[in-house]
């Protein structure tokens, strides 16, 4: 049985269209265009990506929480409706 996250997966799958530019202060500047307003800096590369990657996941939350209209990335499409399973399946 493989088990699947989505939301992890989404977070990958996006991190994987973030670009990167280096500054004139030789800091770093970090998007992700598919996802409207998700840019980060910092001082270094690998910390530029992770404060992406904590921008993008709140982001995520925030948009599902006020039910935005979120990318599909990968034919991976978090505005479903999630399909509950009855109980008596269990």
């Amino acid at each position: 049985m493989t088990v699947k996250f989505i939301l992890s997966e989404y977070v990958d799958k996006a991190m994987d269209e973030a670009s990167y530019d280096k500054l004139e202060d030789n800091s770093f500047v970090g998007k992700i265009t598919v996802c409207k307003g998700v840019i980060a800096f910092g001082s270094t590369l690998k910390e530029c990506q992770n404060e992406l990657r904590s921008t993008l996941e709140d982001w995520i939350l925030l948009g599902l929480k006020l039910r935005h209209r979120l990318p599909v990335i990968d034919n991976i499409d978090l505005n479903q409706e999630p399909s509950l399973e009855p109980l008596d399946t269990l």
